[in-house]
């Protein structure tokens, strides 16, 4: 990933500004920017990977209960959200990027068999970095994730989420 700036870089901005540009990087989660930015910013996160880090870092220091809200505002793989278009609009463009929009309706049912059993185990969706994936891979990491401890699938979910960050700067960062 090359790490161009962002522009405005993000250690320029005051509070309400980064969150009105960032506070969506995290889904449904401004919570995020807000707590970044008051932690301070320096030039070291104008650039996605520098910003990715920060914001990761207060999701990593986030109580327990705050990390699951932030995994709970992630709507399932492939799921009913997915099918009736109520994805944020990163979220789609990452599914589709992993053509979970060209789900034969077999796989379809896998996605809601395997999303429900992971739930109904974790009490969260199950959360993956798409990009530069395919459904195969997807649904295989489903099986895989499936034998982890809630502990384990909580740190694991958490991480993806960071990366989920990372590549949402990143194509920011591209736009510019």
């Amino acid at each position: 990933m090359k790490d161009t700036a962002l522009i405005p870089r993000p250690s320029t901005l005051e509070r309400d500004e980064f969150v009105s540009r960032f506070g969506d990087i995290y889904e449904h989660s401004p919570w995020v920017a807000e707590l970044t930015w008051e932690h301070g910013l320096t030039p070291a996160q104008d650039t996605p990977a520098g910003l990715a880090d920060a914001m990761g870092q207060t999701l990593r220091n986030a109580t327990p209960e705050r990390q699951l809200e932030v995994i709970r505002a992630h709507p399932d793989l492939a799921g009913k959200a997915a099918i009736a278009g109520e994805l944020t609009n990163d979220s789609t463009r990452e599914q589709a990027g992993a053509g979970l929009d060209q789900c034969t309706p077999e796989e379809m049912a896998r996605f809601e068999r395997l999303n429900s059993a992971y739930k109904e185990k974790f009490g969260f969706p199950f959360i993956m970095a798409v990009k530069g994936s395919d459904r195969h891979a997807i649904l295989a990491a489903f099986e895989t994730r499936q034998k982890n401890t809630p502990e384990e699938e909580r740190r694991t979910a958490i991480e993806q989420i960071n990366r989920i960050a990372r590549f949402r700067l990143d194509d920011r960062a591209a736009q510019h």
